[in-house]
C-alpha cells in the first residue's frame, strides 16, 4: 500500500468518523465511491461529480413520488 493510499484510507476513516458522531447515515454508495477514491481508482472530482449526481436523481425522484 503506497503512502498516498494510506494517508486517503485515513482521510476516509477520519471524515466517516465525524459524520458518525454528527449523526448523518453514509450510504453504502457513498463509502463504495470513498473506498474507490482512497485506492485510486477515482479521483476527487470524479467522487464529488458521482455524489452529486446521485444525490439530484434521489432529490428528483423524491420531488416525481410527492408530486
Amino acid at each position: 500500500m503506497s503512502p498516498l493510499e494510506k494517508k486517503r484510507i485515513a482521510a476516509v476513516n477520519a471524515a466517516d468518523a465525524i459524520t458518525a458522531i454528527g449523526g448523518a447515515p453514509i450510504s453504502s454508495y457513498a463509502q463504495s465511491l470513498s473506498v474507490s477514491w482512497a485506492h485510486g481508482e477515482l479521483t476527487g472530482k470524479q467522487m464529488k461529480q458521482a455524489l452529486l449526481a446521485n444525490h439530484l436523481r434521489i432529490a428528483e425522484q423524491e420531488h416525481q413520488s410527492h408530486g
